[in-house]
């Protein structure tokens, strides 16, 4: 860089700062970066630097920085040059990973070992899944809501979070003893109204059927069963009594009439067991078994959809696999497993559970022999004492069983029958998901014995120990705290539910508990999920309404202050404690909860920027409403593609109404404030008043909030109709209810004070002598001496009593000073 010639004048300088200054000013003019070898000269004017110069001679600094950083650092002054060449460059210093920190894995609670277990598919992220589905012989229920709802969480979570390839395979029952029984009582309750029968004859049918209901009754031994018929009995004696009393009385046919239909309604479970129990063997039109389930399947698909729920990949119908039924139970016996027996197939258990390699009831094996719950898993129509007679053991279980008139039949190597239940999941889950799948899921009540002979069959049918990897149960769902049950006839039908809450609200309270654990459909459930749910969504509408704040394209970008660098990192320790959750059985409960206090946090960061007359930042808020919609989505409480948020006017319009709307709401908004301003200034409170009757009363009926503050723009929110007129309906009570308080106060005010003006009419001489009861004798004015009793009172009662009397002389005094001003009344 360095001539002879400036070698030779720099170096000539002697005071080191005038030295430094004229080097400065030489290098200004000269680049000096354009290798990594210097002259001689160079070197010896760096070497005569006592130390780094001055920030100030910043041409030097830089020119200093660079010959130092390839100089080899020597310091000895009468050491030789020494320069790094293109032969020798500065190499990088090593390098080495940050530790980081230790991944959590996704546990599940596995009900195979009643524990929380790592999350491994058999094939790497493909997941092979199999639900039972429901048995279609009535409407769905929030019991079936509950398990439903609960695996289409699971499934959305680890398909959309956890990006597995879920394979979901979930099956319809329309073979089952219920289904049976039901069809051919519904066919012959009808047969039975078409014939129109006479009063008489209705009653004397009742009767009959009440006796052989009266038996059903007394051997009932389950209180909840035996509470659930006597509630029938006595609504049937309820609707019987005033039929035979109009037609004793020989009422009018109208009344007759409406008597005589009240109670063939109440008495239909009643008349429904005895025509089965006297003509059910003559119901033989296969026909008759199909079209019941096909209703209640068509009407269960549409509760599904109602309530957001995925459908299958496959769905498989037990009529559609009958063949593959008959073939799996084949096997089965070959294996040694099963045995025939009268035209029925069972399954031997002690032979199955004998062998090495293979192990009954692994889920709940403490419940073997509990006959009970086998004779349920059987059906009401196989366990009559003929049919129990046919097994080997009591806890073996029916495979095939033959079907008696009155049932469906297909043929059979054994003979003309139907399948049992249990034997329907394994040969239709097997024939699609093979020998092994990764989850099997179902209600709890389902463990044993369904799950449990499900799995010892496919066991025995594939040989092997592992037909499910993960066995998950949702819990079970009570009613206000008590037992639901479609056989108790104590349930809520997803269609009445909906008719409460949304879909939305009930998923909510569903994500608010354990998928495992028992959940209380309750009001106090569903008022947090429905609390929830608008303390979200003000979240988002606050959101929407700084991110619509105009701004050019560099406004966006705003400076970070402390505030943001705090928010930002708790959104991230947010971000991070739900994954945790998530992984830890996909904790759902607590993501909502972590979700909320993030929310509270942005609340109290914008009301703390607002309060300071600050913007918010709106990419922070905007990455934070952006995770939490996309959390909300994967939990399927979102179904639309709005960016931010619940979506505005239903998850069934074809346009996004909000940004449709919002520019000529926005206008409004501004018509409206400018308006404002010039009524107040002019004190106009008459149009003062229009415009809030536009903000109250108008626009909450069109789904429109407007929200004014003081010094600040109107927020504008799109929330759903109903909400604000629910709203509305809650400022008018609490302002109806400060206005009683109002006049109440006024009212104890005006009466204390007329209390105090009657008080203060009463003269000093006047106050004790009313006072009998306490005292005998007065002095000359009036102030007591002697007590009821004669007795002379003490000086403390005295000096006690003449305060009062002083007291009194005061207010008398004003009162008397008020009726000269005239204002005593």
């Amino acid at each position: 860089l360095f001539t002879a010639s400036s070698y030779s004048f720099i170096l000539s300088i002697s005071e080191e700062e005038a030295r430094v200054k004229a080097l400065n000013e030489y290098l200004s003019t000269r680049s000096y970066i354009q290798g990594f070898t210097f002259s001689h000269a160079d070197v010896e004017v760096f070497r005569k630097f006592s130390g780094p110069p001055v920030d100030q001679y910043i041409h030097v600094v830089r020119w200093y920085r660079h010959i130092e950083a390839i100089y080899d650092g020597s310091s000895e002054k009468n050491e030789p040059c020494k320069l790094q060449t293109s032969k020798g460059k500065r190499v990088q210093p090593p390098w080495s990973p940050p530790e980081g920190t230790k991944h959590s894995k996704l546990c599940l609670y596995n009900s195979l070992t009643r524990s929380k277990e790592i999350f491994q598919p058999q094939n790497g992220k493909k997941v092979l899944w199999y639900c039972c589905g429901p048995t279609v012989y009535d409407a769905s229920h929030m019991g079936h809501a509950r398990s439903y709802i609960s695996f289409d969480i699971l499934r959305r979570i680890l398909r959309d979070y956890f990006k597995y390839d879920i394979f979901y395979c979930m099956n319809i029952t329309d073979i089952d003893d219920k289904i049976i029984k039901r069809a051919r009582q519904n066919y012959l309750f009808e047969r039975y109204r078409e014939n129109k029968l006479t009063p008489n004859q209705l009653l004397e049918d009742v009767r009959t059927a009440s006796e052989l209901f009266s038996v059903k009754l007394n051997e009932t031994t389950d209180p909840d069963k035996k509470q659930m018929l006597e509630r029938i009995q006595n609504a049937v004696k309820s609707a019987f009594d005033p039929l035979q009393e109009a037609v004793q009385a020989k009422r009018p046919a109208e009344e007759v009439t409406r008597c005589h239909e009240t109670l063939l309604e109440e008495a239909k479970d009643l008349l429904s067991d005895w025509l089965d129990a006297k003509f059910g063997s003559q119901v033989t039109d296969n026909s008759i078994f199909s079209k019941l389930p096909k209703f209640w399947e068509g009407e269960f698909h549409k509760d599904m959809e109602a309530l957001n729920v995925l459908p299958p990949d496959v769905l498989t119908r037990v009529s559609e696999y009958v063949p593959e039924i008959v073939d799996f139970v084949k096997k089965i016996v070959d294996n040694g497993y099963g045995y025939v027996s009268n035209g029925s197939v069972y399954f031997d258990t002690m032979k199955f559970d004998a062998s090495e390699k293979h192990s009954y009831a692994k889920l709940v094996p403490e419940a073997v022999g509990d006959q009970k719950a086998l004779q349920e898993g059987e059906g009401d129509l196989s366990i009559s004492a003929d049919r129990l007679s046919e097994k080997r053991s009591p806890n073996d279980f029916a495979l095939w069983k033959s079907s008696k008139p009155g049932e469906p039949s297909w043929d059979s190597p054994w003979g003309k029958g139907r399948p049992g239940w249990h034997i329907e999941c394994s040969a239709m889950a097997g024939s699609i998901l093979g020998e092994s799948m990764d989850i099997h899921g179902g209600g709890f009540d389902l463990r044993f014995p369904h799950h449990d002979n499900e799995l010892a069959q496919s066991e025995a049918y594939f040989e092997n120990d592992h037909w499910v990897r993960y066995f998950l149960h949702t819990g079970h769902l009570t009613i206000a705290g008590c037992k639901m049950s479609k056989s108790l006839k104590n349930f809520i039908t997803i269609k009445d539910a909906l008719k409460k809450h949304t879909a939305r609200q009930l998923r909510l309270a569903f994500l608010m508990h354990s998928w495992k654990d028992t959940l209380d459909y309750s009001n106090n459930t569903m008022e947090s999920a429905i609390q929830y749910e608008k303390f979200m969504n003000e979240f988002f509408l606050n959101v929407k309404d700084i991110l619509r704040a105009p701004t050019d394209v560099t406004g966006q970008f705003q400076k970070w202050e402390n505030q943001e660098v705090e928010l930002n990192k708790n959104f991230y320790d947010k971000k991070a404690a739900i994954h945790e959750a998530l992984c830890d059985n996909i904790d759902t409960r607590s993501v909502l909860e972590e979700m909320r206090s993030l929310v509270s946090q942005s609340n109290s960061y914008i009301a703390a920027k607002k309060s300071s007359r600050q913007m918010p930042n709106r990419l922070l808020l905007e990455n934070i409403s952006s995770y939490l919609t996309q959390m909300l989505k994967i939990f399927g409480a979102i179904e639309s593609d709005d960016a931010l948020g619940f979506p505005v006017g239903g998850n069934s319009q074809n346009i996004n109404v909000e940004s449709t709307v919002m520019p000529y709401l926005q206008v409004l908004s501004e018509f409206r404030e400018g308006v404002r301003q010039i009524a107040r200034e002019k004190k106009v409170t008459e149009v003062l008043q229009l415009c809030d009757a536009l903000r109250d009363d108008i626009l909450p009926e069109l789904g429109v909030r407007f929200e004014d503050h003081e010094g600040l723009p109107t927020v504008v929110k799109l929330v759903d109709k109903d909400t604000l007129l629910k709203e509305r309906e809650e400022k008018k009570k609490i302002e109806e209810e400060k206005k009683r308080k109002k006049e109440e106060a006024a009212r104890k005010k005006q009466q204390q004070e007329a209390a105090k003006l009657e008080k203060m009419k009463i003269p000093p001489h006047e106050m004790f002598k009313s006072e009998l009861d306490k005292y005998s004798m007065f002095d000359e004015n009036g102030f007591p001496t002697h007590d009821t009793e004669g007795k002379e009172l003490s000086k403390g009662q005295i000096k006690k009593l003449k305060k009062l009397y002083e007291t009194q002389e005061k207010l008398h005094e004003e009162y008397l000073q008020m009726v000269q001003n005239g204002t005593a009344n």
